[in-house]
Parts: C-alpha cells; sequence; structure tokens
C-alpha cells in the first residue's frame, strides 16, 4: 500500500511540476495587444460630432421660439417677476405727405420736407438729405445750450439739396444741403456732405427787421452755393451747379434769379424762403442778379438797387 501511494504521489507531483513549466512559458509568449489608436480616436471625434450636433440641434430649437413668446412660470405656475412677456407691436401713424414721421412717443423723427420736390436735385434724396442734415448737426454743433448750438434735425425744413463742387480751399465733391430753422424766423444751415461724412457747416440768420429791408432779402454769408473759392478766381471748374436761399415777404409772388450766361431762373416759394438753382457754363465776375415780383407782377425788388446786396464777387 504505501508502495503505491508513493507512486501515486510522485505521478501527481511530476504533472503538477509539468503544468507549472507551461504556465511559465505561456507567460512570457503571451502578449497584451496594443491599444488601437485609430479606433478610439475615430471614437472620439464622433463624440465630439455628436455632442456639436446636439449643441446645435438645441440652439436651433432655442432659435425658432419668438423671443417675445418666452415666458417663465412662478412656483405657483403663475407668471413670476422673471416672466418675459411678448409686447403689442406699436404702428407709427402715418403722416402726411411733406411733414416729418413721427415715433410712436410723438416726437418728429427728422426734417420737414421741401414744398416740391424739384428742391432736391442732382438724384439727390430726401432720405440722403435728411440723413446728411443730422450727421452735420450732431457733428459740427455745439454743447446743447450753448449759442453754437445748432438744435436738432426735427426743428428744420430742408428747402434745397443740390451737388457740391470740390475747389482749391476744400477739396472733393459732394453735396451741399439746406435748411431753415422751422420756428425761428431768418435761421439757416448750408451743410456740406462728401463720402457720406459731414465735411463743413455755413449757419446765419436773415433779419428782416432791419430798416431798410426790403421784400426779398439775399443773406451773403449763404455764398458758397452759388461761387468756389476765391483762390480759384477765373479758373471755377464747369459746369458749377449753383443755389441760393433767401426770404420772402408774404407780398412777393414770383422770384427770379439770373447768373452768368443762363436765363432767368424762377425760384420755388417755400414758407417764407426762397431757394433756386441752376448751372453754370462760363467763368463770371458779377454776383447772380435777383428780382421778385407782388401778384400784379410788379417789380418789388432789384439786387441791382439794393445797396447791403453784394454785386461783385471777391
Amino acid at each position: 500500500m504505501n508502495g503505491a501511494g508513493e507512486r501515486v504521489n510522485q505521478g501527481d507531483f511530476g504533472f503538477e511540476e509539468r503544468m507549472r513549466e507551461l504556465l511559465a512559458e505561456d507567460a512570457y509568449t503571451i502578449q497584451p495587444s496594443s491599444a488601437p489608436y485609430p479606433a478610439i480616436r475615430r471614437r472620439g471625434l464622433a463624440e465630439r460630432r455628436r455632442r456639436v450636433a446636439m449643441a446645435g440641434a438645441a440652439l436651433m430649437t432655442l432659435a425658432a421660439v419668438p423671443v417675445g413668446a418666452y415666458a417663465v412660470a412662478g412656483g405657483n405656475g403663475e407668471r413670476g417677476a422673471d416672466t418675459a412677456a411678448p409686447k403689442p407691436s406699436v404702428s407709427a401713424p402715418h403722416s402726411p405727405a411733406g411733414s416729418p414721421r413721427a415715433t410712436a412717443g410723438g416726437t418728429a423723427a427728422g426734417p420737414a420736407q421741401p414744398a416740391t420736390g424739384g428742391q432736391l436735385l442732382d438724384g439727390i434724396t430726401f432720405a440722403q438729405a435728411a440723413d446728411g442734415l443730422k450727421k452735420c448737426l450732431a457733428a459740427e454743433g455745439g454743447p446743447p445750450g450753448s449759442a453754437a448750438d445748432l438744435g436738432e434735425a426735427e426743428n428744420y425744413r430742408i428747402i434745397l439739396a443740390i451737388r457740391s463742387t470740390g475747389d482749391s480751399n476744400s477739396p472733393g465733391d459732394g453735396i451741399y444741403v439746406t435748411a431753415v430753422e422751422k420756428r425761428s424766423a431768418g435761421r439757416w444751415v448750408v451743410c456740406s456732405i462728401k463720402d457720406g461724412v459731414a465735411s463743413g457747416i455755413s449757419a446765419g440768420t436773415i433779419d428782416t427787421g432791419v430798416p431798410g429791408t426790403g421784400p426779398v432779402v439775399v443773406d451773403s454769408n449763404g455764398e458758397q452755393l452759388y461761387q468756389q473759392s476765391f483762390m480759384d478766381k477765373g479758373r471755377w471748374k464747369l459746369p458749377f451747379r449753383w443755389g441760393m436761399i433767401g426770404t420772402v415777404e408774404a407780398s412777393v409772388a414770383k422770384v427770379t434769379v439770373s447768373y452768368g450766361d443762363g436765363g432767368p431762373v424762377t425760384a420755388t416759394l417755400d414758407h417764407g424762403w426762397f431757394a433756386v438753382a441752376g448751372q453754370l457754363n462760363q467763368q463770371v465776375t458779377l454776383a447772380p442778379h435777383v428780382k421778385g415780383y407782388d401778384g400784379s407782377g410788379k417789380l418789388v425788388y432789384d439786387s441791382d438797387q439794393d445797396g447791403t446786396y453784394q454785386r461783385t464777387l471777391p
């Protein structure tokens, strides 16, 4: 029994030893595979794309919801203090032709239009003229309440808009927008706009209460409308678009202006002002010749007889 038992134990021991050797050999031959980087990277990219797509879908969903329709409910299911409820739309009332459009608050949004479309020349629209006037007053006007304060555009009426010709003193062509204050008799501004930017302004007041003032008054300070720089005397760029403005009494029914080789041009009468424009094709030394007539056709004003009018150009 003992001999047989020893043989069995020796056999078991031999088998166990063999298994240990085999396992030891496998430990050296079996190696873990390397991490599948390309596959992992593809999964990572796909995951990022999926997250981006989900975020984009969420943004599109939010964008599809009208802002005014979004509301936050309070704890009791009713609208709380953070509610963003839709507001009713407000339509501005239609303004009559020739008057400035009003906002919901009732404040005029811009200057009044001229009496006729013929006062806007050279393809200039009223919108362009109004925008130029606003820019000019904002850029060139003084501090509010000061003597140089020219007020807001809605206080004015545009009476003339023409192209401007550059000269040695102010190079570059542009446009002139001439406007007059609606509530201050005799006050005018001429705005220079070049490339959509305000480049200068002239302003003045015609005092019709001065003794000896006639039924037609031209402010010589507005000469930039009808002449180029004195430095270019005799060498003006031609053809030259010129303009002129002035005040008229109620008795005046017609105003004509002659300049250079051109015949008389009939001015437009607009709320106590006259506005006129023409085209000059020759060099000149004399200022425009202005005449005014009453309702019967009688001559009541002639600039050649006006001692305050400068007939000769500088």
